[in-house]
């Protein structure tokens, strides 16, 4: 009994508990007495992703801080509480816990007006990404950037892992006629940089109209190679769509195919971002014709459901389910467009861009960064017809990028 007991336990230990490797900005932050911060007035770009590795916010961190005076937060997309849905408006209001005037950076402003800035000395930016150029909070960062430099104040960055990692990049630099709070920056779209070092990039090469006065805090023990499991911390929600820790590696993965609104990709079920699916799809058909390709790192299972909510809500839908067989080797983002090219093949009758809502290709290009994407796949939908053009950048942006690795 005894020894059935110790390996329940041990199981137990293997299972849930996620030795620390990485320790993130706010924790070396603290770790310094909060020494960048001290005799400073600061206001605090956050959400529920700023927590340290016990889950603690960073709100409340900075708020009890001795020689800390946080007397502003700004909210992201979602508020700083992570108590408004995707895509809503987040309203100025005060928060809850500390008394302390929230202002929203997605509402009418997405960008700090220098009234919401009178009296204060540092903003303090600390939110987890997910890697991919169109999740917001990027471009929540260099818009409060530009905001700061034109308030003549500091702004300090508490660094965070990227959780696709270091090293994978994918996709053209964003076209500066699409560029927009979806593709804010000429940057691909799975960039490979932390935020601290994607600011410290967006500073120095001037992405921004004016360069402010910028402090990254590192964090200690990250390393390039590292995906989100291997870094020992702790997962909260990013959005109400990136529930898990793998959810980020399938964002880049179906996302874009998402703002077609032509199949459900799982947002509206239980597997946001994992599955592509419709009611006029046979699963074992698209499977069979997916895994035929022998797309490096990934596998297709058939999978059948009916979303909760969405255009398709209560259809019985059929699809693949995407599970990624070797991470290092996988083109994420290039995923959908296999998937959009079978579909069309399979299915003619349906290709996509003869039958998706043609009000949503903005958005499709906004998203890619160009028009190209779509036209020259439109033409034949082949997914061939786009890989040159979608990866004519990655190399000079790696090249670039390197200047800025506070990591290696």
């Amino acid at each position: 009994m005894r020894k059935t007991l110790l390996l329940i336990v041990l199981i137990g230990t293997t299972v849930f508990a996620y030795p620390q490797k990485v320790r993130t900005g706010i924790e070396i932050l603290r770790a310094n007495n909060f020494r960048q911060l001290e005799g400073k007035r600061i206001g605090l770009i956050t959400n529920p992703t700023g927590i340290d590795s016990h889950f603690q916010s960073t709100i409340d961190i900075l708020f009890q801080a001795p020689k800390v005076q946080l007397v502003a937060l700004f909210g992201p997309e979602h508020g700083v509480r992570g108590d408004v849905y995707a895509g809503d408006k987040v309203d100025n209001r005060s928060d809850s816990r500390t008394g302390l005037p929230v202002y929203s950076l997605y509402g009418a402003t997405r960008k700090p007006t220098q009234e919401m800035l009178k009296g204060i000395d540092a903003l303090v930016y600390d939110i987890q990404d997910n890697g991919c150029r169109s999740f917001t909070y990027i471009s929540t960062m260099g818009l409060a950037m530009e905001a700061a430099a034109e308030a003549g104040i500091e702004f300090i960055v508490l660094d965070r892992p990227n959780p696709l990692g270091g090293e994978k990049i994918e996709g053209n630099l964003a076209e500066k006629d699409y560029q927009s709070f979806v593709s804010q920056f000429p940057i691909p779209y799975v960039y490979g940089l932390s935020c601290g070092e994607l600011a410290t990039m967006i500073n120095n090469e001037k992405m921004n109209a004016l360069q402010c006065k910028l402090t990254v805090v590192k964090m200690k023990g990250w390393k390039r190679a590292m995906n989100w499991e291997a870094t020992g911390l702790p997962w909260v929600v990013a959005s109400p769509h990136i529930p898990h820790k793998h959810s980020s590696y399938f964002y880049p993965a179906t996302g874009i195919l998402g703002e077609l609104g032509y199949v459900s990709i799982g947002v509206g079920y239980t597997l946001p971002f994992e599955i592509v699916g419709a009611p006029w799809i046979n699963a074992d058909s698209l499977s069979t014709a997916l895994n035929a390709l022998q797309l490096a790192g990934i596998h297709f299972r058939p999978i059948h459901f009916k979303p909760f909510y969405s255009t398709l809500k209560g259809e019985q839908c059929e699809g693949v389910q995407l599970h990624i067989t070797n991470y290092k080797t996988v083109r994420l983002t290039e995923i959908q467009f296999y998937i959009m090219q079978e579909l069309a093949r399979l299915y003619p009758e349906r290709m996509v861009f003869d039958c998706a809502n043609p009000s949503r290709f903005d958005m499709f290009d906004k998203v890619c960064g160009s028009n190209q994407i779509r036209l020259r796949f439109s033409e034949q939908h082949r997914a061939s017809d786009i890989l040159t053009y979608f990866r004519k950048d990655e190399q000079a942006f790696r090249t670039l990028s390197r200047r800025y690795y506070l990591y290696k």
